[in-house]
């Protein structure tokens, strides 16, 4: 019977574990190894840990957590959650059950692009989602943003702060309206409504963005603004009461509404989707988690 279990090994489920196991908390870190941030070359905004790459971070958090005698790091998919009276059975993908009085989702979110030829040839190489994680790089380059949300004005404002030179693409969606889109236009960005056929360029390097009307534009890089999902199907069947937003209803240390289960990260919140915040986030879902367990042990 461990103490807790932590689904999912970024950065929220490493900073738990490693809270944890520093509370001498006997817990297990199960992590299916396929992290969301895997096509990433380097991850930023992170101090003493800024250009390091998604597999640098999760090796050197890993190698800090065997300093842990209590903490069980597994590798594994997990299949089910089930609540039971002394806690919880978590289920892997090869049969086995685990026990634990707590649970804490760390399982982040899937993003949800939009449906354009080549896209995947480009992601993380030239073509990004946030621009705090890759804007400094993309800097003073020709670049394109493609989005299908009716925040892309707010989106392309963020971006103005690292280049001039943008091209908005709303991929055949009247997003704008007419006072939006007289301000950009007074900035120098253009506007191009029609839908997007396909990105074009080289060994992962964007050239051109061409469209289904057969108008092709060169561009360098890009920002594709995606939807995010809470990875929570694990947990729908437990009952837990969700917001509008699809995030789950958590107090402020990531209690949700089901006794003793816990939600921390991105899948807690969504945005924003950074490492920092998702590790400082797993940092105070484990604090709640020891203090829940000291309350009922004392």
């Amino acid at each position: 019977m461990y103490d807790c279990i932590i689904i999912g090994g970024g950065p929220a489920g490493l900073n738990a574990a490693l809270v944890l196991g520093r509370a001498r908390r006997h817990i297990a870190l199960i992590d299916n190894n396929n992290p969301r941030n895997a096509v990433t070359h380097a991850s930023h905004g992170f101090i003493t840990r800024d250009g390091v790459t998604p597999t640098e971070f999760r090796t050197i958090a890993a190698n800090e957590l065997l300093r842990y005698p209590t903490i069980d790091h597994l590798q594994a998919e997990v299949s089910s959650v089930e609540k039971v009276d002394a806690g919880f059975e978590v289920r892997d993908s090869s049969g086995l059950v685990y026990q634990a009085r707590k649970v804490i989702m760390a399982t982040g979110v899937s993003e949800i692009f939009p449906k354009i030829e080549g896209f995947y040839s480009f992601y993380g190489k030239s073509l990004f989602v946030c621009p705090y994680c890759d804007g400094w790089e993309q800097r003073d380059q020709p670049l394109v943003i493609v989005s299908e949300s009716p925040h892309v004005f707010h989106y392309v404002k963020t971006i103005y702060n690292w280049s001039k030179d943008l091209v908005v693409c709303t991929n055949g969606h009247s997003l704008l309206d007419d006072e939006q889109k007289g301000k950009l236009e007074t900035k120098g960005i253009k506007i191009m409504e029609q839908a997007v056929s396909s990105f074009l360029g080289k060994n992962g390097q964007l050239e051109k963005v061409r469209f289904k009307d057969g108008t092709e534009i060169k561009r360098r890089a890009g920002f594709v603004m995606s939807e995010m999902a809470p990875n929570i199907q694990l947990v729908e069947n437990l009952g837990c009461e969700k917001e509008q937003s699809g995030t789950l209803v958590t107090d402020d240390f990531g209690r949700t509404s089901i006794k003793d289960l816990y939600i921390a990260g991105d899948a807690s919140y969504v945005n924003p989707s950074q490492l920092i915040f998702a590790a400082a986030d797993g940092s105070r879902t484990a604090a709640a988690v020891n203090m829940d367990l000291t309350e009922e042990d004392f």
